[in-house]
């Protein structure tokens, strides 16, 4: 099983990479969409009621599905080197959502 406050950790990290990331891209409106599809694919896959042992149990697979999501809607150039970051960013927003979520 995943250790819940190491992976919170890299979550929030991907989070401030993705922040400053935006901020330094001269195309954000990319990694926006690929926040986006991200997000919009852990709705459904998670759904709207969930704790955050459930998040980390989406995230263990989550390497395969968001690169086949992003692929699928939101391609640029680039993409891939992203994604990861994007994950991180997405699954940390995400989770403020959890039943047991704490700051």
């Amino acid at each position: 099983m995943t250790d819940l406050e190491g992976v919170r950790r890299e979550w929030g990290s991907g989070f401030r990479r993705y922040e400053q990331a935006l901020r330094e891209n001269a195309h954000p409106e990319r990694l926006e969409n690929q926040f986006d599809v991200v997000s919009a694919e852990l709705r459904r896959r998670v759904g709207g009621t969930f704790a955050l042992r459930d998040l980390a149990r989406a995230y263990e697979q989550a390497d395969t599905w968001t690169l086949q999501a992003v692929e699928q809607h939101a391609p640029g150039p680039g993409w891939a080197r992203s994604v990861s970051m994007v994950t991180d960013a997405a699954f940390h927003v995400y989770a403020r959502g959890a039943i047991d979520y704490t700051p």
